[in-house]
């Protein structure tokens, strides 16, 4: 098995310490390794280093080498600007194609997630297999513990086995009272963003889903036979469509398997996510840096600094090099407003 890691967003989410020059997948927010570096170590017992590719924007290359030295040079695969999932998971299909027999199976995963039990993890990679050597597009649904509004969902359709469903529909995020309903009904799986499928069966899915992105790869692939792997393909990758792999791909396609897992999964998508997965104190905080707290519950602190909170409750409080944020823990998805506002004010000293 080949593993596809996307390693190309910014997350915005986790400005000040996520930067354009030091993204989310770069930091030690849950542990002292990184977590591109936690995603490529829970799938060393599986799959070889050799195996793993990582795909990422030309900028993050440097970054990318430094947190995974172990990684073959030629396994980073270079976008040169980032253009939603269908795009780069294509070029990255197409790029192994030259590499491996396109029967070979790929499991395509962000670099960015959090899964606390490796070998359930692992275990479930066993049954995609089984899928993907069918000619399916396989997709991994998180069995809900709440009605969450911030996930796509997964409804299950007819039962293949214990282990597997046939997927009904893909749902965009719900409304509260919808996503109730969905907890419910019991058949509707948050959707993960983790792929399975034979490089053939994707590349196939793309030339009947997304031709004009078929089209693309043929003009990148005229390339890289005249000029090489290194070669510039800027123009042409700029004429694909800006469209997730899920709407693209999965809304569309027939052969579609879903595989119900709960492995502790979460994307720590937030400030507040993170809280969640952190260990606290007695008082529900959070406090990475020296501190005296009196009357404060349920906070969030990430500072060199000492801190004393005092009668606060439910804040995220977060010190970089240049910046604060203070924030109600329960609007931290906001905290890309500031990072949209800053972009408008062409403050790219904090960006």
């Amino acid at each position: 098995m080949i593993a596809l890691i996307m390693a190309g967003g910014i997350g915005t989410r986790f400005w000040p310490l996520s930067r354009e020059s030091n993204p989310k997948q770069f930091l030690n927010i849950l542990s002292d390794r990184s977590m591109i570096q936690m995603t490529v170590d829970r799938l060393l017992s599986k799959i070889k280093i050799e195996d793993i590719f990582i795909v990422t924007a030309a900028s993050q290359v440097e970054l990318t080498k430094q947190h995974l030295p172990d990684l073959p040079a030629e396994n980073i695969i270079i976008e040169p600007f980032g253009m939603n999932t269908a795009p780069c998971i294509a070029l990255s299909a197409s790029y192994l194609a030259r590499k491996y027999n396109e029967s070979e199976k790929m499991i395509v995963l962000p670099a960015d997630h959090l899964i606390s039990l490796k070998d359930d993890f692992l275990a479930s990679l066993e049954v995609g297999e089984e899928s993907a050597d069918l000619d399916n597009l396989v997709t991994f649904g998180i069995k809900p513990n709440y009605p969450a509004t911030g996930y796509g969902y997964i409804e299950a359709g007819q039962k293949i086995d214990d282990l597997r469903f046939n997927v009904k529909q893909f749902k965009e995020k719900p409304d509260l009272e919808t996503a109730k309903q969905f907890l419910e009904a019991g058949t509707f799986f948050w959707n993960s963003g983790m792929f399975m499928w034979k490089i053939e069966t994707i590349l196939q899915a793309y030339n009947d889903y997304l031709p004009k992105v078929s089209s693309v790869l043929e003009e990148i692939n005229t390339k890289w036979n005249k000029e090489g792997l290194q070669a510039d393909f800027s123009d042409e990758y700029a004429k694909m469509p800006r469209i997730p792999v899920d709407i693209g791909i999965m809304e569309q396609a027939e052969k579609r398997v879903v595989i119900p897992v709960d492995y502790g999964w979460n994307d720590v998508g937030s400030w507040k996510a993170l809280y969640d997965v952190s260990d606290k104190d007695d008082n529900g905080n959070v406090l990475q840096c020296q501190n005296e707290i009196i009357d404060a519950k349920d906070n969030y602190v990430n500072t060199d600094k000492f801190v004393s909170l005092i009668g606060v409750n439910n804040l995220v409080v977060v010190e970089s090099d240049n910046a604060i944020l203070i924030a109600d823990k329960d609007h931290s998805e906001d905290v890309k407003k500031i990072v949209e506002k800053l972009k408008k004010d062409d403050k790219k000293n904090l960006l």
